[in-house]
């Protein structure tokens, strides 16, 4: 991962302590200089930034038509009234903003990602797991479902064609994307009151046209009200949760001193604030007709006036950007947090361009039947996020009281072991997706049978990965982590 020119510090210094890669070149706060390096420790003097921005850093990137989308899967394909919908929503993004913010305060402690950080409960190689996913869903999957939702858009109201406007819209988001961590931040700010103005607007409109007593004739859901209601808080936790994997990469500049609290509060309430507004205002647009031939962006739109509608398909080619710019950078740093060496300055910016590219690539072939896609798309990434955080939340609790040095001096040490980490997270997904899956390429042995189930993968997933990291960790005892300890003493 680390350059040849870098090596563990050995002795601790006022900069850096021991037992990291410190990350090489002077960045700073400048946000028109590439960052560069990749997944390593940012030394302290570069060390900037305050806890509010993380407000705009995580609305932002929801305000954009893939977080109203949730909203109306909820009722147009989950079967579900406004008000059920309304309460889904709440749970789902209340689940997935905890967990944001409880992540999110470790970036400052440790100054590094959130993939490397994912190593103290894995190992240095069994992260590969997670770190891989989340290269893919993040920097390929996700990058390439808000860049459909940008184009249609774009396409809407421009008229331009649609592989057309997906190229303007990915070649932003990776030019901003390759500068990095500065003018990611910077981006998501000056964005936020243009969108949050617009969506305001939008929703406010919607809610005054929606049929509040609406309820579904026939739900499309076999399942039914109970089914559908577990179907869309999986989904929408798959959304919210969706931002997990990258909650440390945007915390990791501030000052090792800055509140904890507040980063929790900015981060959380941003995630949750942005989810619920939007996709309510997504749930309640499903209530009103549209025309069939529509693309998704288009027949939310109809419903608002001729000058809001072409206002809020530009906030939703804007909100897109967002998304993905915070999508194919912490993609990017997710791939190296694999440990894969790239001797290169510039490492993160250049995969970073790679995965836009492969992205765009993906995106082209979205363009069609985005819906169910995106419905699978949402699900599946539930599936391994809920795993995952269960076995972080678990390793958190049981060495909570290591200290500092001892956790730093396995972030970067190779011979750093923690099988119990990805065995306890295959068993996990496996299970529970065998299990209880409920999808439109696979349905799981439970719901096949008893439909009104709907999807509780997550849910399972996650009980199932801490019962097992827990039970293992007991079985070994300290020898489950703490020869790995020795070794890296």
């Amino acid at each position: 991962m680390a350059g040849s020119d870098q090596e563990i510090t050995a002795l601790a210094t006022e900069d850096a302590p021991a037992g990291v890669l410190v990350r090489e070149g002077d960045y700073g706060d400048k946000i028109g200089t590439v960052e560069p390096g990749g997944a390593e420790f940012i030394p302290l003097h570069e060390r900037h930034g305050k806890p509010l921005q993380l407000f705009w850093t995580w609305t932002s990137p929801n305000l954009e038509f893939a977080t109203i989308f949730v909203g109306v899967l909820a009722v147009a394909v989950f079967g579900l009234n406004l008000w059920l919908a309304l309460l889904a929503i709440i749970v789902g993004s209340a689940a997935g903003s905890i967990s944001q913010a409880v992540l999110s305060v470790r970036g400052p402690v440790f100054g590094v990602p959130q993939m490397v950080l994912s190593r103290l409960g894995f190992g240095y190689w069994g992260n590969i797991l997670p770190a891989g996913l989340n290269s893919i869903t993040a920097g390929i999957g996700w990058f390439a479902v808000n860049s459909v939702s940008g184009a249609f858009a774009l396409n809407t109201l421009t008229h331009l064609p649609s592989a057309a406007c997906l190229t303007i819209i990915v070649a932003l988001q990776i030019a901003i994307a390759f500068f990095g961590h500065n003018l990611v931040h910077a981006f998501e700010r000056y964005a936020f009151p243009v969108l949050a103005v617009i969506f305001v607007i939008a929703t406010v409109v919607i809610l005054a046209k929606s049929h509040l007593g609406y309820q579904p004739t026939a739900p499309p859901f076999v399942g039914g009200k109970v089914g559908g209601f577990l179907l869309t808080t999986g989904a929408v936790f798959g959304y919210a949760a969706g931002w997990n994997p990258y909650a440390a990469d945007y915390t990791r500049y501030f000052p090792p001193k800055v509140s904890k609290a507040a980063i929790g509060f900015w981060a959380g309430f941003g995630v949750f604030l942005s989810c619920v507004v939007l996709e309510f205002a997504g749930a309640a647009s499903a209530t009103l007709a549209s025309n069939p031939h529509d693309t998704p962006t288009a027949a939310f739109t109809s419903h608002l006036p001729t000058a809001i509608a072409d206002l809020t398909l530009l906030a939703i080619a804007i909100g897109a950007v967002c998304a993905n710019v915070l999508n194919i950078y912490s993609g990017a740093m997710s791939f190296v947090a694999m440990g894969i060496k790239l001797p290169l300055a510039l490492r993160r910016a250049i995969v970073a361009l790679v995965f836009g590219v492969i992205g765009f690539i993906v995106a082209l072939t979205g363009l069609h039947d985005a819906g169910a896609r995106y419905e699978n798309f949402l699900l599946i990434i539930a599936y391994w996020i809920a795993p995952w955080l269960a076995v972080m939340f678990c390793d958190q609790f049981l060495y909570r009281r290591r200290s500092l040095a001892e956790e730093e001096g396995l972030l970067f040490n190779k011979q750093y072991a923690n099988w119990a980490g990805p065995v306890a997270m295959l068993v996990g997904m496996g299970l529970s997706i065998w299990l209880f899956s409920n999808q439109s390429e696979y349905v799981g042995l439970v719901p096949t049978h008893v439909p009104a189930f709907g999807d509780i993968t997550f849910e399972v997933g996650f009980v199932i990965t801490a019962v097992v990291y827990l039970t293992w960790h007991a079985i070994a005892g300290n020898g489950a982590r703490g020869r790995a300890t020795a070794k890296a003493s």
